[in-house]
């Protein structure tokens, strides 16, 4: 009998965040390196991140009607697989095919399909596991992903500064070995299956149905395009328009960002049980305007750096906050979990690409760009002035927390 317990399976997802902010955000330091050394335009590489989110999106849909049939613990396994296969494809197939784009396409679909069901897993299999404090639970679990994307550019820049970028190749193979060794893991840890302590007979009726779903959707996708509207600019934006070394600029900007979400997830998953999570929010959702901008404003590169440190501070709490908040109002499984990953993709997909859009109609302008990504906030904060609303007036007839 395997002595490993549910400490272990947190263990696991901790590391399965990790492996998602490896293909979330390798590439993305890579944006200028694709540009000069296969010639590819700014409008493609932002489809890379398009196409990334967008798969993970699809993936999602898919994942939430085949996960309860084949079981979490086959799943976990099968979704770290295909993470490796993807970043250990990405060092061979630009190469192999004429089109080095087709091959990154390709490269890019395939961890896709390992990040779009490791994203509708790790958390209800985390938020099923025994622990006390759901809501500090999941925000320590999605910190894993600040302290993977911190790994991701501090190691990168290393490697990069060490051997140069021109062996990114290398970079990527090595990568591979982190969701290599979660499918040991994942192969043996207990799991608890969702689908055995929530009912899911007729669970998309129930959610589709609910008025307070719907918000919870919209609120999911706001929060992230407000993560990765900076996120995945941040490398190309310290390096083009703050006029910093690249070396510098990866380390200065993405690594600034990442450590600050991490942190404000890192101190809700401590002191979560002394704060009101909606509030908590709603202060974020003003501090990210804020932050926005500062980047957009400001012609000093420092007030922009500290502009993207702020920013990832303040979206810190908004994922794992709208989760935490879905479970407790819908009291949601599976379908829950898997339908509010989709908005999450949709909102990923959305926020970088607007911002590429946007700064292409103003001949490369990243900050006009970061500029137009407020408006994901500003609905954010709206929809959680409405939901503290009416959780108080619910509260106050005696009510359940809903609308």
């Amino acid at each position: 009998m395997s002595k490993l317990t549910y400490k272990h399976t947190l263990t696991a997802c901790f590391n399965g965040y990790i492996v998602q902010a490896i293909i979330n955000n390798f590439i993305p330091l890579l944006f200028l390196t694709f540009n000069r050394t296969f010639d590819i335009s700014l409008t493609k590489i932002t489809f890379l991140v398009s196409f990334n989110f967008g798969f993970q999106l699809l993936v999602d849909a898919i994942s939430v009607k085949f996960v309860d049939k084949i079981g979490y613990r086959l799943s976990t396994v099968i979704a770290h697989i295909f993470s490796a296969l993807g970043l250990i494809l990405l060092a061979f197939l630009p190469y192999i095919f004429n089109d080095a784009f087709t091959g990154i396409i390709i490269s890019v679909a395939v961890y896709a399909i390992g990040g779009g069901m490791i994203e509708v897993l790790i958390s209800p299999i985390a938020e099923f596991s025994p622990t006390e404090n759901k809501e500090k639970t999941m925000s320590l679990l999605h910190s894993f992903y600040c302290w993977g994307h911190v790994l991701v550019v501090l190691i990168s820049s290393i490697f990069f500064w060490l051997f140069g970028i021109e062996n990114w190749r290398v970079l990527s193979i090595l990568w591979a070995i982190i969701p290599i060794a979660n499918v040991l893991l994942f192969l043996k840890v207990p799991i608890n299956e969702p689908d055995k302590q929530v009912a899911q007979k007729g669970e998309f009726k129930r959610l589709f149905l609910n008025k307070t779903f719907w918000i919870m959707i919209v609120l999911m996708l706001c929060a992230g395009a407000s993560e990765q509207a900076v996120s995945q600019w941040a490398s190309t934006f310290a390096e083009k328009t703050l006029g910093i070394r690249k070396e510098v600029g990866d380390l200065a900007a993405p690594m600034m960002f990442a450590i600050f979400m991490g942190s404000s997830r890192s101190f809700y998953g401590k002191y979560g049980h002394r704060i009101n999570i909606n509030s908590f929010m709603l202060y974020s959702g003003g501090l990210c305007v804020i932050s926005y901008l500062l980047i957009a404003l400001s012609n000093n590169p420092i007030l922009g750096l500290i502009g993207c440190a702020l920013s990832g501070l303040s979206v810190g709490i908004m994922w794992p906050g709208t989760f935490s908040i879905s479970s407790k109002i819908l009291k949601g499984g599976t379908s829950m979990f898997g339908l509010l990953a989709m908005a999450g993709d949709i909102g990923c997909m959305a926020g970088p690409a607007l911002v590429g859009i946007i700064s292409k109609e103003y001949d490369g302008n990243l900050k006009a760009g970061i500029l137009s990504a407020a408006i994901f906030p500003l609905v954010l904060i709206t929809l959680l002035f409405l939901i503290s609303k009416n959780s108080k007036a619910s509260t106050q007839k005696g009510g359940n927390y809903g609308l």
